[in-house]
């Protein structure tokens, strides 16, 4: 279940988080080239973006924290983030480990 919010921000814009679960499809799961692959598109936006599984919630635009999740095919995790960008943020990520595998792996 995807769920929305949004709050003014101090520059007086809208800022928008969105959290959704999503299980991981890649066949060797979220660890080395994909994991780097995963951290690079969560870099091209400006929100905050979070990965979190099994209650461990770290940075998705951290290889390390992403790689200290070892995060398996077949694994629950949930994508959220909290920006002006949070919900394209979230729907790219989910939808890159939603593929059984990636084109540049």
């Amino acid at each position: 279940m995807k769920r929305r919010c949004s709050s003014e921000n101090e520059l007086g814009g809208i800022d928008f988080m969105t959290r959704q679960p999503v299980v991981v499809r890649l066949k060797t799961g979220l660890h080395a080239r994909p994991a780097a692959l995963f951290v690079q598109e969560a870099n091209k936006f400006s929100s905050e973006i979070f990965v979190e599984k099994d209650e461990k919630k770290v940075n998705a635009k951290s290889i390390m924290g992403i790689m200290s999740l070892a995060i398996s095919s077949g694994t629950e995790v949930y994508v959220s983030a909290e920006g002006s960008d949070a919900e394209q943020a979230v729907n790219a990520l989910v939808s890159l480990v939603s593929k059984e595998e990636l084109e540049n792996q």
